[in-house]
């Protein structure tokens, strides 16, 4: 896999629209939650699938003491062998590995990347050359004989945790086409706070700017489906369904949550209603009778649509399966 910006990095290419891969990679399927299980306690997948967690993410990072990381290995491996052999694919599976610092996290790449696993989370990501040093690796794994994996199958999902990395997000987002669902994480307490200086609050009105902006940044450099997170608080689904909408007005796709109780309300609030998608149909019904009739835009259910509103309805309901 080649290691060199993905088109529309430089002024010279086409940036791709939201949600369209690059044409070296598969597309990557629209991801309303994904849910962190610690690497060693796979026992746990069924409630994740359980609580219709689009995604789980498989930690063997910060969630594995450090006496359990071969077990916990060892346990990934095993669960990725099983997803592999699902005929429907399942739940879709990822792997936050360690820091590439050094060959011993290069190893636990190339026990993960193989037939089951949807994408590699990369975390203390600081430059885009960590995403392209990245790449190159799982490229590698991808490509060797037992693995039978097509290039570019995995995708690289950077955790921006650091203030350098948040103010690269367009580079980072652009460093390898099979980059996907990036965002900014922002919760109280953690390696973003940390790095940043700010004062989390529920309302999220100190992070809301930065989600914005790099958010802007994944959409600019083209990779799709962007999603953000994280919400610490276990029992307060009343603020989670807040900063969800908020994620969700903003433009993110989805969100990494922590606790299956937490999947229902993310799922609900980043899947259109019932309602929306009928209105979205008549819609785009409406324009295109209307172009018929040589009409480019008109008044429906009492505002002014036409062509660019109709494409994004048209987008709206091919993600969700209507188109």
């Amino acid at each position: 896999m080649s290691s060199e910006p993905r088109a529309g990095a430089t002024g010279a290419a086409r940036t791709p629209t939201p949600g369209e891969s690059h044409p070296t990679t598969p597309p990557r399927p629209p991801l309303r939650s994904l849910l962190f299980v610690p690497g060693h306690r796979t026992d746990w997948l069924p409630k994740a699938r359980a609580a219709g967690a689009d995604a789980v993410v498989l930690d063997l990072e910060d969630a594995v003491p450090a006496a359990d990381k071969p077990l916990a290995r060892a346990r990934v491996a095993e669960a990725l062998a099983e997803a592999a052999a699902e005929p429907d694919g399942g739940m879709a599976l990822f792997v936050r590995v360690n820091p590439l610092g050094d060959w011993t996290a290069a190893e636990e790449l190339r026990a993960v990347v193989r037939p089951g696993l949807a994408g590699v989370v990369l975390p203390k990501v600081h430059t885009a050359g960590d995403v392209r040093l990245a790449d190159r690796l799982i490229g590698w794994c991808e490509h060797e004989h037992e693995r039978g994996l097509p290039a570019g199958t995995t995708a690289l999902v950077p955790l921006l945790e650091s203030a350098r990395a948040l103010h690269d997000a367009h580079d980072i987002a652009a460093a390898a086409p099979r980059v996907a669902y990036a965002g900014a994480l922002t919760a109280p307490g953690g390696d973003v706070e940390r790095a940043v200086g700010y004062r989390w609050s529920a309302q999220g009105t100190e992070t809301l700017a930065l989600r914005s902006r790099v958010l802007l940044d994944v959409r600019a450099a083209g990779a799709p489906c962007p999603v953000t997170g994280l919400w610490t608080d276990i029992a307060d689904l009343t603020g989670l369904r807040a900063f969800a909408e908020q994620n969700r007005a903003l433009g993110y796709e989805g969100m990494m949550a922590i606790h299956p109780t937490h999947i229902p309300v993310i799922n609900e609030v980043f899947s259109p209603t019932p309602e929306e998608l009928d209105h979205y149909t008549r819609l785009v019904a409406a324009v295109e009778s209307a172009q018929r009739a040589g009409i480019g835009a008109l008044t429906f259910e009492g505002r002014m649509v036409d062509e660019a509103m109709a494409e994004t309805a048209r987008a709206v309901l091919a993600r969700h399966g209507h188109g």
